[in-house]
């Protein structure tokens, strides 16, 4: 089996054959990303209504497996409730499935999310960290309403809850319900006019430290690696990550460039880091589902299996 990495990417279209893939790269919203044909692949960065996404588990799974798919990783926002549902519904479909959550972070005053796959679900001390950023999700739901209803908005929180129906609401919930109540056309004009960084509704939430959450990931048997860097903007954070322990770098989703793809395969390479790429499909949230866009091959799940042993071996021994 060989590495994404050894990939060129040929023009728009065009395929690419290297020993036992094929690459294809496909262009989506202005970006070129790599849809590849492996015998296991692999995307490792999806979203359930767990979170914010509106595929169930069953639904999610079965678009993998029409898909082709032999690895799925569920990665819901600070929360691994869905990760049983998810189990079973892949067990059904013959496909393997790794649990893991996309956790908020704050690095150096900036936003950063990070994935955590292979984590133990029944850690104690994981699921009362997630518990508590559920609450915070919660409580900023509440201000964000409180801020559209200043600004002459009759949206009310319990539209909201009733659109999230999940522990893990957020701002793409409230855009939901902007549209439902007549307020906006589309989820994205609510983001532009209210919910985004800057807008009159936006309000900060309150996120544990990368560090911390690197040393729980681990303390859970867990893998932690940086989500869609490309879309961070804070490459200069990365050494401080790799000092707290940071294990991988998401090198492979549907917003990345070629040309970011190919940079942080870079960085990895720099930083010592494990290579990771999923599509970060939200279910229909974004007009179609990006599932089948991103495909990675089987060998940055090994790898990754192997990196979740000997955190767990080290974690038996503490």
């Amino acid at each position: 089996m060989f590495q994404i990495r050894n990939l060129k990417p040929p023009a728009t279209g065009h395929f690419c054959h290297r020993g036992l893939g094929i690459a294809l790269i496909v262009s989506v919203s202005g970006f070129r990303i790599f849809t590849v044909m492996f015998e296991k692949p692999a995307d490792l960065h999806l979203h359930t209504n767990y979170s914010d996404g509106t595929y169930t588990p069953e639904e999610l799974a079965e678009h993998g497996k029409r898909l082709g798919f032999a690895v799925l990783a569920l990665t819901d926002h600070d929360t691994i409730d869905g990760c049983e549902r998810m189990q079973s519904a892949c067990a059904e479909r013959d496909i393997e499935f790794i649990a893991a959550s996309e956790i908020t972070v704050d690095i150096d005053g900036h936003e950063m999310h990070l994935l955590s796959y292979c984590i133990d679900t029944a850690n104690e001390t994981l699921l009362t960290a997630l518990r508590e950023s559920q609450t915070n999700r919660k409580n900023r739901v509440h201000e964000m309403v409180a801020k559209l209803n200043e600004l002459g908005v009759p949206l009310k929180t319990e539209e909201v809850f009733e659109i999230a129906k999940c522990d893990a609401p957020g701002r793409p919930h409230i855009g939901r319900a902007l549209v439902k109540e007549g307020h906006c056309s589309s989820v994205d004009e609510a983001f532009q006019r209210y919910l985004k960084i800057g807008r009159p509704a936006w309000v900060p939430k309150p996120k544990l430290s990368a560090a911390n959450a690197i040393k729980l990931v681990h303390e859970a048997g867990g893998v932690a690696v940086m989500a869609h860097p490309g879309l961070n903007r804070i490459d200069q954070c990365i050494p401080m990550l790799v000092e707290s322990g940071l294990d991988g770098i998401e090198c492979f989703h549907s917003r990345h460039s070629t040309n970011m793809s190919e940079r942080y395969l870079q960085v990895a390479d720099d930083h010592g880091l494990l290579v990771t790429g999923g599509s970060d499909c939200h279910g229909m949230n974004k007009g179609k589902p990006l599932i089948g866009s991103v495909k990675i091959p089987y060998l940055h799940v090994e790898q990754l299996k192997e990196r979740a042993r000997r955190h767990k071996a080290t974690s038996q021994h503490l």
